[in-house]
């Protein structure tokens, strides 16, 4: 028997503890900081790397960690450290989440599926660039935003909007020094995450979340409205492109580049015409995905 510290405090983190708290490998489960769903909350913020691993080694836990800002700030690093149980990616291998712009030249040197892009940190370079541009845009801010650093225009006007709340008034702070603009591609958008050990990816059910805020998809992205799982968009055949020229690649290309990536995988996949195209990635267990999923699986999570 093994004890588990799930590191969060949102529905993922509710789902992953319960989920895990029904193995019969496994003794307790602690969740920090959790929240009024979780039990076996422990009041440590998901910043304080040094508590959490203090805590991990005087419960002798197998850590699993919801969020994208510990991974980003290197939880995963100090544990392997101090010889801690730990499953997620190392600061490095999070890049893929914590820098669209890594990201997005990461792919395009690898070769998978994405839109075309081009970066920016000055204001005026960008707006001229969308003026001459003949496709509709979609404007990122680089670093991480809670959800909420992607901008869907529909015209140049609200691209230019965009740029000025992304890199005039900083709405979304150091996340915002860079920019991407890239094309947008419209089609039906899906989930698709995947258990990674460094070498394969075993994936998981497929879901679908709804990013917009408001009725019929009018509103600003959030970082989840809702999801179901399975997706009837991703079928069987569809599912192989995506594990062979998605998932498959990104772990080997990582491991190409002298990285090896270790827990979930999560493409953000938009299908257009058939064909998958990345629009993001996570480096954790979606949120709100998650729990859709947990609740479907028939099998031990924690083997």
């Amino acid at each position: 028997m093994v004890n588990v510290l799930v590191v969060g405090s949102g529905g993922r983190e509710h789902a992953l503890s319960w989920k895990l708290s029904q193995s019969e490998l496994v003794d307790d489960v602690y969740v920090a900081p959790g929240n009024g769903g979780t039990s076996q909350n422990i009041p440590i913020s998901v910043d304080d790397i040094d508590a959490l691993a203090n805590f991990a080694q005087e419960k002798s836990c197998f850590t699993i960690v919801g969020p994208e800002a510990p991974l980003a700030n290197g939880l995963v690093d100090k544990f392997t450290e101090k010889g801690l149980a730990i499953f997620g990616p190392s600061k490095q291998a999070a890049q893929l989440e914590s820098s669209k712009i890594w990201a997005k030249e990461f792919m395009k040197r690898n070769d998978i599926p994405t839109a075309d892009f081009e970066i920016f940190d000055d204001a005026q370079k960008a707006k001229e660039f969308v003026s001459t541009y003949q496709k509709q845009v979609v404007i990122k801010a680089d670093g991480l935003a809670a959800g909420k650093g992607v901008i869907v225009c529909d015209n140049n006007d609200e691209a230019n909007d965009a740029i000025d709340k992304i890199l005039v008034k900083k709405e979304f702070g150091d996340a915002g020094s860079k920019i991407i603009i890239e094309e947008r591609i419209d089609g039906i958008e899906a989930s698709y995450i995947a258990l990674c050990d460094g070498q394969v990816g075993i994936p998981m059910a497929t879901s679908q979340d709804h990013k917009r805020a408001y009725d019929d998809d009018k509103g600003p992205n959030t970082g989840g409205m809702g999801a179901y799982s399975p997706t009837p968009v991703i079928d069987d055949k569809l599912g192989s492109v995506i594990q062979e020229e998605i998932i498959g690649k990104t772990i080997s290309s990582m491991t190409k580049e002298g990285i090896e990536f270790r827990g979930f995988l999560y493409a953000g996949i938009m299908i257009r015409d058939g064909r998958p195209y990345v629009l993001e990635y996570n480096v954790r267990m979606g949120d709100p995905e998650c729990q859709p999923i947990l609740m479907r699986l028939d099998s031990d999570l924690f083997k």
